[in-house]
């Protein structure tokens, strides 16, 4: 039996790519022992519980139940199918398209998707640069102090005032409509048929992912055009672009933030432009929405405890969303600075105004989410005279912080300290006392544990909830995860069709395939041979839990393994006889010879019963 070029190109790849630089090109990395740990993407993780091995090249995190390898690792973290992911690993790898099976792109792959964004990135951007129809766009950016060096780093461009300029553009190329509508550049027109391109007539802001992947676009309308809508418009929601999880300029960022461990966010795509020339390398913006828990944890990748300053505007909208930071700042358990910029300015303008070094101080000055809370909730309050103000900002604030995760006996000291400076600083700002402002906080985490008693874990994907495994069958992959040789013993005593549970049938199934084509079945080579994500989690799982067990009573563990799977067999097969007997299938010589044997077994269970109470043994009872 052979395996193919499949095979031969996996273990290429994995041999190419360290697990230990894939997890780190996503994740900031923490030695501990021989391992590395990092903080969880899939779950709201605050102690880093994601476990790297480099030894066997797998990863685990046990508090969300995900695991695998570096295929798993990117399907999951990318949200693609394995053939999507092997294309990707092999692209990291350096092997060509030709050489990936099942390579061929379809509209529906990412890998086409990225291409075709950012090859329409670079015509929209060449066509800023030189196009005679673009000069108002660069008179607009030189306006606003944009230099050209920020065109170039940003990859600013412009999309002409046509209704089909990127359509027209494409024609020649491997980009059909179906994938430009896919990737959000065209639009089906609303009477008639054909498209229109969305963002005819705008300077362009190409939006990139953390990997350096153009993903969407933000588009703003040119000072004084007609009928062009609304002032910006992003990409829609697309496979490349989710605006709750990308920032602006992040591309650009993640080094600073690496090194500095605090991001600067602003609201606008010219802030964070101006910025950066100014020297706020660190800076990134959000994408038409508020900042969320999913640039959070976005950020996080980069910076266990990241600081994050958010930079509002000064207008009236910058005062508004100033209320909507403090219950991500509990809840998302981050330390959030807020500033308000004076006088209704912007980040750019204070900026180009003031000067580096006016922002600076200011950001060393801002407050943290709750002062800033408690200034805005108490805003023309007397708090020491005004009591049913006072109170109901209490309340207003008392409530907020009860989302913060509850206070568990693994929860890390410093978690610990937070919550309780949060309680001791409201007490003292409103002058009451401290186990009041608790039975507070107290009273609205029994309510909202009232509505949700039993909340999933914030982020877990619901694929990892799985059936229960039969203990027998557990024990007998761990074994031969333990003891690959072993699988020689239990080809001809336990058949596939006895394991209940679908993903370990399948692990068993590749167990037998591997050795009857002559191939040991390690952990290994059965991490190669099947793609499927949640298989592979559970094929880590159960190596792991089984290398926890002593090594040297492996054989004795796997006489009794067989020894039950065989009684297992025997009663499944006596079953189904009485079946076949109570629905009168079996000939009248079959039937006297089961009505003898079953005589016969209940002579002996009888005898041995009578012996068991002769000897003081009581019969064993349920549980």
């Amino acid at each position: 039996m052979s395996f193919g070029a499949s095979y031969d190109t996996k273990e290429r790849i994995r041999q190419a790519v360290d697990i230990v630089d894939l997890v780190g090109s996503y994740l900031p990395l923490r030695r501990e022992g021989r391992g590395f740990k990092a903080l969880c993407p899939w779950h709201d993780d605050t102690r880093p519980s994601l476990q790297v091995n480099p030894e066997r090249q797998s990863f685990r995190c046990w508090v969300c139940d995900i695991g695998g390898d570096i295929f798993s690792f990117i399907m999951r973290m990318e949200g693609v199918e394995f053939p999507e992911a092997l294309a990707m690993l092999a692209e990291r790898a350096g092997i060509s398209p030709d050489e990936v099976p099942g390579g061929s792109s379809t509209s529906d792959d990412k890998r086409l998707l990225y291409r075709a964004m950012a090859w329409a990135d670079e015509q929209f951007h060449n066509c800023l640069l030189k196009d005679a129809a673009a000069q108002a766009a660069r008179d607009y950016l030189a306006e606003r102090k944009i230099t050209r060096e920020s065109v170039r780093r940003f990859q600013l461009g412009y999309s002409p005032d046509n209704w089909s300029w990127i359509l027209d553009r494409a024609k020649d190329t491997p980009y059909s409509s179906a994938v430009l509508e896919r990737i959000g550049l065209i639009a089906r027109r609303r009477q008639g048929p054909g498209f229109y391109d969305r963002f005819k007539g705008r300077v362009l802001f190409p939006i990139f992912d953390a990997q350096g992947r153009a993903a969407g676009i933000g588009g703003r309308v040119l000072p004084g055009a007609d009928g062009q809508g609304a002032k910006y418009v992003n990409s829609p929601e697309t496979p490349l672009f989710a605006k709750n999880k990308l920032l602006y300029g992040l591309n650009l960022a993640r080094d600073a933030v690496r090194r500095t461990g605090t991001v600067l966010v602003v609201e606008g795509y010219t802030d964070c432009i101006a910025a950066h020339q100014f020297g706020f390398e660190n800076t990134v913006a959000v994408l038409g929405t508020a900042l969320g828990p999913g640039h959070v944890q976005l950020l996080r990748r980069y910076a266990d405890r990241v600081r994050v300053v958010l930079l509002l505007d000064g207008d009236e909208a910058g005062r508004t969303r100033a209320r909507e930071v403090l219950e991500l700042f509990v809840s998302a358990n981050v330390d959030l600075r807020v500033l308000t910029l004076p006088d209704g300015a912007d980040p750019a303008d204070f900026l180009f105004s003031q000067g580096p070094e006016a922002l600076q101080k200011l950001i060393d000055r801002a407050s943290d989410a709750l002062a800033h809370a408690f200034e805005v909730a108490t805003a023309g309050v007397d708090v020491h005279a005004d009591v049913h103000a006072a109170s109901a900002a209490l309340e207003q604030l008392a409530g907020t912080i009860a989302k913060a995760p509850r206070l568990r006996a693994d929860t890390l000291v410093e978690d610990r300290l937070r919550e309780e400076k949060f309680l001791q600083r409201l007490a003292a700002d409103f002058r009451v006392p401290e186990e009041q402002v608790r039975q507070l906080v107290t009273k609205f985490r029994r309510k909202a544990a009232g509505r949700s008693p039993q909340a999933p874990v914030a982020g877990a994907p619901a694929s990892v909830a799985r059936e229960k495994i039969d203990p027998l069958e557990r024990e007998l992959l761990e074994l031969l995860l333990q003891n690959p040789q072993a699988v020689e013993q239990v080809v001809g005593v336990v058949p596939a069709e006895q394991f209940a549970h679908q993903a370990c049938r399948r692990i068993y199934a590749k167990c037998t395939q591997l050795y009857s084509a002559g191939v040991l079945p390690n952990h290994a080579r059965l991490l190669l041979e099947i793609d499927d994500a949640e298989v592979k989690n559970l094929l880590v799982e159960l190596e792991e839990t089984g290398r926890d067990k002593p090594a040297s009573e492996v054989d004795v563990r796997l006489a009794d393994v067989l020894d039950r799977f065989e009684q297992r067999q025997r009663q499944c097969e006596a079953d189904g006889r009485i079946e076949a007997l109570n629905q009168k299938q079996l000939a009248f010589e079959e039937e006297q010879a089961l009505l003898l044997e079953l005589l016969e077994h209940y002579r002996a269970e009888n005898t041995a019963r009578t012996e068991r109470s002769r000897s003081g043994i009581s019969e064993p009872t349920e549980g």
